[in-house]
Formats: C-alpha cells, sequence, structure tokens
C-alpha cells in the first residue's frame, strides 16, 4: 500500500476509534462523571502507539520525519471530521471553544505520540 494513502487511511482510523468508543461510553459523559474525560485520551494515545508502530515498523528510515507528517497529518484529519460533526446544525453541535477545551486540545497527543516514536525508532536503528 502506498505510504501516503497509509497515513490518511490510519490518520482516519485515529480518529474514527476513539469516536466510536466515546459513543459507547458517551452515558458517563452524560451523567457528569469525570471516567468520560480520563477514558477518552487513554483510547487516542493506545490508537495512536498501535497505529504508528504499524506506519513505522515497515520503514527503512527518515523515522522523525515520517512521525512528524504522521503527527501533523493525524492531527489535521481529526481535528476537520470533528468539526464538520461538531460546528455544524447538530445534536453534537457545541460552540468552537468548547471544542477546543474539551476535544481538541487532546488531539496534541497525536503528533508529541508519533514524533516520540519517529525519535525512537531512529535511535533503535542506529
Amino acid at each position: 500500500m502506498n505510504q501516503y494513502l497509509k497515513v490518511v487511511l490510519y490518520g482516519f482510523l485515529v480518529w474514527l476509534l476513539p469516536f466510536v468508543v466515546s459513543l459507547f461510553i458517551y452515558p458517563l459523559k452524560v451523567a457528569g462523571s469525570p471516567l468520560f474525560e480520563s477514558i477518552m485520551p487513554l483510547v487516542i494515545s493506545l490508537t495512536v502507539v498501535v497505529l504508528a508502530f504499524f506506519y513505522l515498523k515497515n520503514l527503512d528510515g527518515d523515522y522523525v520525519k515520517e512521525g512528524v507528517i504522521m503527527g501533523v497529518f493525524w492531527f489535521t484529519i481529526s481535528i476537520i471530521i470533528d468539526l464538520v460533526l461538531f460546528l455544524s446544525p447538530s445534536a453534537l453541535q457545541v460552540s468552537f471553544t468548547d471544542y477546543l477545551m474539551d476535544i481538541g486540545i487532546t488531539y496534541l497527543l497525536i503528533p508529541f505520540i508519533t514524533i516520540g516514536m519517529g525519535l525512537v525508532a531512529a535511535k533503535a536503528k542506529k
């Protein structure tokens, strides 16, 4: 599979898998339980680590560069899909400020993780 297609496909999965989990545990959020806010960053982190591992394992080099590319693309994909869902008139609609404070800032985990994994992969291959 083309590496760039894989970045986009994995980026969509980075958004989709946590979104699906959030649908199942949404009653925790409605009930006001802080457990929802604790689970979601863990789900995002696990998803990013697993997909970044599968992406990086078949590369021959440029791990840090690929980690940056992955992180920026995956972060951007997640933000764009969310903004379409959460800012358009729907049952999910929230203000942009509320979105950033509740969800958007959590997505900064994505490039932090992918860049870190790129650095570790580069160090391991030396």
